[in-house]
């Protein structure tokens, strides 16, 4: 003899009448809406106040979510800077300037090269001299690369 599907499921299928559950109704209803309308009104409680606290939290951080190369970009140039190793191979105290042979510099992703800077300050020309091996820091401030400081190399 097969078993039978238990009589909800037979419900469920239709294989049932209506008429158990039609007699039940009165019964059940009251408690349903007591137990699932008020978890149901907790969780679009909860739902409601994450909803508002993550768009708060949002606007007060400029929107979306930021990608690491963004945020990179904003952070000071001198929290992310490192010294570069060059050779000094002219100094034009007259035009601020300092043309440099150097090796790769990681804030600015810059490879190795002679190239022309103008400086930050002049004073900074002042002790520096064609062939000194120099430790520099270099920043891009108003579109041109500008050297912020300079160290011998030890």
């Amino acid at each position: 003899r097969r078993q039978q599907p238990h009589p909800l499921v037979r419900a469920r299928l239709g294989l049932l009448h209506a008429a158990p559950v039609n007699f039940l109704a009165p019964f059940l209803y009251p408690l349903f809406k007591k137990v699932f309308m008020k978890n149901f009104t907790t969780v679009l409680a909860i739902a409601s106040l994450m909803a508002i606290a993550s768009s708060a939290h949002a606007g007060a951080h400029g929107g979306a979510p930021k990608d690491v190369a963004d945020v990179k970009k904003e952070m000071p140039i001198s929290a992310t800077v490192d010294m570069a190793e060059g050779e000094i191979r002219k100094v034009d105290v007259d035009n601020k300037k300092i043309t440099i042979k150097h090796g790769v510099i990681k804030n600015l992703d810059m490879p190795g090269m002679t190239m022309v800077f103008q400086v930050k300050d002049p004073a900074l020309l002042n002790g520096v001299k064609q062939g000194d091996k120099i430790r520099f820091k270099a920043e891009k401030l108003n579109g041109a690369i500008v050297v912020t400081d300079i160290q011998s190399a030890k």
